[in-house]
């Protein structure tokens, strides 16, 4: 019997030693093709890009995976304690592999048939980072070896970490504090113990416990999380409970933009990033990017601008309802479906339901649930007639303009309009509003620096993604003549000097020209400063045609106007297409004394580990290194920006365009408590309306016209339509600064001088104004006018172009 129990015990440790052979060659086998897991030293998911203000509040995020990386410090042990619950109990005791897991889960398999897995925390490291998710059983031999190996070479904390940032918990969030933020909009460490549960029991299969497909199972897993928490010990028995009562309260977040009124300004920021860096590093890279933005000067520009627009559109009347539905049956579902505008919370959709003829009764737009299903509650509202008085010029598409009497001739049951809600007396009242078919753009930036403070693309970004404001390439007409000016003032001019206003015919190319001052007549010899101020096209051409137009190029292309400006003298009258960006920087110089400057959307990037590699900020200063004060001189910041125009002729300019805003084609659009300079601009046929202006501190540039450049209507100028929008912005900017005066270059000579003629003043004479000088000018002994020529006759002066081979416009009539 004893040697029968030997026999066999000898057969069996054979058997034994053979399968044990195997087993190792087997796992040597399969181990030389296994992946590195010292890859993990360098890990680098992909992580969110996110873009601030100013002020440090969010704008808006980029990500393929919405991942931010948090390390292990920074997870509370509330999440901790949720996960290792949820997934791995025993997660800091066992080797990489949980024994007891395991075979209660192939105990399980047999009774029940199913497929249970008893994957440690570090197999689903290995798994995810390493490995495919192949339902195999070499699959998990694997698995189970790089578990050994991965728990040899990395802490505990460490393989925690990576689990809890790399994992999916569905609804593009990645990673726990990527999930918080998803699901709750809350950091990871403002979680209850209930969403804390509830993100535990996610990774196992987000899908079958979505929170509003499938909200009972959701609540179930969650209450099983919370349950395993208690009986685990990191959470009482009565905070449990509570737990367990909780809703599973969840909020999602939106995505895009978060800071009202940012979406044009977060789109260019995007569009420079990629850029820079390339869409990888948009989407994935975790860049930190502070911008420019100022939150509260953005929505200032937004409003002023919208309301400009609206202004003129509803002059031109009602063009019709966005869409017309069946209002028989549910009219809320029906009218949920339809797009709106989501960047104007203002407004509210709203269908008719029946009209009369002095009321309109409508249905608003219902509200949305979380879970994206239409409320259940439909909310009425009425339009009175008063509300609505600017529609009753109908302006319909195709058919002639026409004016009607009574509401239910402008609108009909089915109709869908826009409605602005408004409270007076204590009422609310609904207010009819279509969105504008005008466009225009807003960009208002500091002089000194370049830092872009406000940016409006447009009415609304939903409405059109075109950003007017750097991508819209329109012409200024006037609004481009103080460059003229400026460079005539470089070379020996003087806001005295006396140009010819009187007609002019112009030969070039074999094309005849007959430049027009904007509203006809001319008025013979007059200063600069009257030029400008009342923006004679006349006196400008000839200015122009006087220094010749390769020093006029030589400037706009110096200011950043253009970048190859063609030397026409049609160009002269801002016939060219240029950006409002663009005229914004060029108008800083005049404000900053003459210093070149880039225009910036963007003060700083950090990469993911908070390395600056970027900034806007160029100065440099050597001896800001100190780290206490020992009686040193103070350390001085090297200005090394360009000096492209003299510092008096910034000023003289500058002096000359107050007086554009104080008695010249602004008189009375802009009403500013402190010194204020501008241009206003208008193009032929009244396509482009444009002013730009500044203060000693900030700049401001408005643009208004049609997206395709057609007539706006007689009077439809810079100063009528782009000037109040300048001055309301304006307004609401500088509410609560201190005014400050332009600052005046050292050496400049203040002289009295007639307004018309240009010469020195005499004591008492009438139509007098201080004139500024530079050392060595001073206004003319002799009357002289430049362009006298002939104009005894009263007639128009025909001259030749001296760029024979140019035509000098593609337009009739000029430029106002």
């Amino acid at each position: 019997m004893v040697r029968l129990i030997g026999y066999f015990f000898g057969i069996g440790a054979v058997v034994f030693l053979i399968v044990a052979a195997g087993v190792a060659w087997y796992i040597g086998d399969i181990s030389k093709d296994l992946p590195d897991y010292e890859v993990l030293n360098s890990y680098e998911p992909p992580v969110t890009t996110r873009v601030h203000a100013a002020s440090g509040e969010l704008m808006a995020e980029y990500a393929r995976e919405r991942r931010l990386f948090l390390p292990i410090q920074a997870i509370p042990d509330r999440v901790k304690a949720a996960f290792l619950s949820a997934e791995d109990k025993n997660f800091y005791s066992h080797p990489g592999v949980d024994p007891i897991g395991l075979a209660r889960a192939v105990i399980n398999n047999i009774r029940t048939g199913a497929r249970q897995g008893a994957s440690t925390i570090t197999q689903q490291v290995a798994k995810n980072f390493l490995l495919t998710a192949d339902q195999t059983y070499e699959r998990k031999i694997k698995e189970a070896i790089l578990s050994f190996r991965i728990e040899q070479a990395y802490s505990k904390d460490r393989i925690l970490e990576l689990y809890l940032n790399e994992i999916f918990f569905g609804m593009n969030a990645y990673g726990i504090a990527g999930a918080a933020l998803t699901y709750f909009n809350k950091s990871v460490n403002e979680l209850t113990i209930a969403e804390t549960a509830y993100l535990a029991s996610l990774p196992k299969a987000p899908s079958n416990y979505h929170p509003f497909r499938h909200p009972d199972r959701a609540i179930e897993r969650r209450n099983w999380v919370i349950d395993r928490m208690v009986e685990n010990g990191y959470v009482s028995a009565a905070d449990g409970a509570d737990a367990k009562k909780q809703p599973l309260g969840v909020t999602p977040r939106k995505t895009g933009s978060y800071l009202f009124a940012s979406e044009y300004f977060a789109e260019e920021v995007r569009r420079e990033l990629i850029s820079r860096y390339g869409t990888d590093a948009l989407y994935e890279g975790g860049l930190s990017v502070r911008t420019t933005l100022d939150p509260k000067l953005q929505a200032y520009a937004r409003k002023a601008l919208q309301k400009g627009l609206l202004s003129y559109d509803e002059r031109r009347g009602f063009r019709g309802p966005v869409k017309t539905i069946d209002v028989s049956g549910d009219w809320g579902k029906a009218l949920s479906e339809v797009e709106f505008l989501r960047d104007v919370p203002e407004w509210e959709l709203a269908v008719v339901l029946s009209a009369t003829e002095d009321t309109v009764e409508v249905g608003l737009r219902p509200e949305q649930e979380v879970s994206g299903a239409v409320g259940s509650e439909r909310e009425t509202g009425t339009i009175l007639a008063e509300d609505m008085k600017w529609a009753y010029r109908l302006n319909l598409p195709g058919e002639k303009a026409r004016n009607v009497k009574k509401a239910s001739d402008v609108l009909n049951p089915g109709d869908v309009v826009y409605v602005e809600p408004i409270e007076q007396d204590g009422t609310r009242h609904l207010r009819l509003r279509q969105p504008p078919k005008i466009q225009g753009a807003l960009v208002a930036m500091d002089p000194h620096t370049g830092r872009v403070l406000a940016m409006v693309g447009g009415f609304s970004f939903a409405q059109s993604e075109f950003n007017r404001a750097t991508q819209a390439q329109r012409q200024p007409g006037s609004a481009f003549k103080p460059f003229v000016y400026a460079a005539a003032l470089d070379n020996g001019y003087t806001p005295a000097s006396v140009i010819l206003d009187a007609p002019i015919e112009i030969v070039s190319g074999g094309e005849l020209w007959k430049p027009k001052n904007y509203g006809g007549g001319s008025a013979g010899p007059s200063t600069l400063r009257l030029g400008i101020e009342r923006s004679r096209n006349l006196m400008t051409v000839r200015l122009a045609q006087d220094m010749g137009m390769n020093l006029v190029a030589e400037y706009a292309e110096r200011f950043g106007v253009y970048d190859n400006m063609l030397p026409v003298l049609a160009m002269s009258l801002g016939s060219g297409e240029t950006t409002v960006m663009r005229m914004a920087s060029a108008y800083s110089v005049f404000a900053n004394g003459g210093k070149q400057i880039k225009p910036s959307l963007i003060d700083r990037i950090q990469d993911r580990y908070g390395k600056t590699i970027f900034k806007h900020e160029e100065r440099t200063c050597d001896a800001c290194v100190a780290s206490a004060w020992l009686s040193q001189e103070e350390p001085e910041v090297a200005d090394n920006r360009e000096q492209v125009l003299d510092p008096m002729t910034a000023y003289q300019i500058t002096s000359m365009m107050e007086g554009v805003v104080t008695r010249g084609t602004a008189a009375g659009k802009v009403k500013l408590d402190r010194p204020t300079a501008g241009k206003t601009g208008t193009t032929n046929e009244e396509k482009d309306a444009w002013f730009m202006g500044y203060t000693a501190d900030l700049v401001a540039g408005v643009f208004i016209g049609f997206d395709n450049p057609t007539p706006m209507g007689r009077g439809s100028t810079g100063g009528a339509l782009a000037a109040p929008v300048f001055n309301e912005f304006m307004q609401n900017a500088l509410k609560g600064t201190r005014p400050a005066d332009f600052r005046v270059p050292e050496g400049m000579k203040l002289i009295a001088i007639n307004r018309k003629t240009g010469m020195q003043a005499f004591e008492g004479e009438e139509d007098v104004i201080m004139e500024a000088f530079k050392p060595g000018t001073g206004p003319s002994d002799v009357y002289s006018v430049i362009g006298l020529e002939d104009y005894a006759t009263g007639e128009a002066i025909t001259t030749i172009s001296p760029q024979a081979n140019q035509a000098v416009t593609t337009g009739s009539g000029g430029l106002y």
